[in-house]
């Protein structure tokens, strides 16, 4: 069986390949639906929605698929405690949690007979998410899209460190776009790989499609970290990003910095399109991609890019 480990197995997908939860992109039933379908694990994003509509986009999903999907779960949010509940009502077969610890609503979830995957961004809360009980983590490195660890490790090395520190199943995330990269992180000792930025250029992400044409342009170098020691998130270097590292070159107090922040939201890119001044998210892997392509064919184009990476190491044993 082409691309099999333990992720197969633990998730019930035929390949190791996720899709991201990007909020807005991925808030809706059609891309995570699409992935799965193929063979993938889709992802919905609940972080913008309200409950209703994430409650909604599941039982969509469900009409197009029977495969496994996930539901990725900020846990920091306002309205976690409700996205959990639906979660659990619609027996969600896969959760990904992020921007807090399980222990809150991990046992609830094991009893309901789901699969529980933690995003982690330092090895040490990799290995305390195995602690705690989880059946998987997903290693984010810098080099992602929107929020990644305050450490700044690049995916590189968190993968080789985590997967030194725990024996559950790892996912690598962050600066992945082709099986190239897929390939390169089952290498690393990683069981699969997380693409957003990649699955955000389909027709069935739900952004603005100057948002995309903006990705679809931008270079390696074109993407920035803005708001280190706040909240920080790689987005596209644009007239936001520079006004915000401007005020930080000047000195700018904390309670300015804080306010220019929060000023500028997702949504004014992903939804209005103000890719000039909205924080218009996306990963370095940005550089990488130069086309839009719908989901499912997609994920069938990374395993066949993966496979033929790995024969080209095979090779030159």
């Amino acid at each position: 069986m082409p691309l099999h480990t333990r992720l197969n197995t633990l998730l019930g997908i035929q390949y190791p390949i996720v899709q991201a939860g990007m909020s807005w992109a991925s808030s809706n039933a059609a891309l995570p639906a699409a992935v799965s379908e193929a063979g993938g694990l889709g992802v919905i994003a609940a972080g913008p929605m309200y409950p209703e509509a994430l409650e909604a986009a599941i039982r969509a999903l469900r009409a197009i698929t029977a495969k496994p999907f996930a539901v990725n779960i900020p846990l920091y949010n306002k309205r976690a405690a409700d996205y959990v509940a639906i979660a659990l009502a619609e027996q969600v077969p896969v959760i990904i949690a992020s921007q807090g610890g399980p222990q809150k609503y991990l046992a609830r979830f094991k009893d309901a007979g789901a699969t529980w995957l933690q995003v982690a961004a330092s090895p040490l809360h990799a290995a305390k998410a195995e602690q705690a009980g989880v059946d998987g983590v997903i290693a984010v490195g810098l080099e992602a899209g929107g929020h990644p660890g305050p450490d700044e490790i690049g995916t590189l090395v968190l993968v080789r460190a985590i997967a030194s520190r725990v024996s559950i199943p790892i996912i690598a995330a962050g600066g992945i776009a082709d099986g190239a990269g897929i390939a390169a992180a089952l290498c690393l000792g990683a069981d699969g790989a997380q693409l957003g930025t990649r699955f955000m250029m389909t027709p069935e992400a739900g952004v603005h499609p100057a948002y995309k044409a903006a990705v679809q342009a931008a270079g390696v170098a074109d993407t920035t970290l803005v708001g280190r020691g706040r909240s920080p998130i790689r987005m596209l270097k644009n007239a936001f990003s520079q006004a915000y590292q401007h005020a930080e070159g000047s000195a700018a107090g904390d309670d300015d910095l804080n306010l220019l922040f929060a000023s500028r939201s997702l949504k004014q890119a992903a939804l209005d399109g103000d890719v000039a001044d909205g924080k218009t998210e996306a990963g370095q892997s940005a550089g990488l991609i130069d086309d839009i392509v719908p989901a499912g064919d997609l994920l069938r184009r990374l395993v066949v890019e993966t496979e033929a990476a790995l024969d080209r190491a095979a090779s030159l044993r």
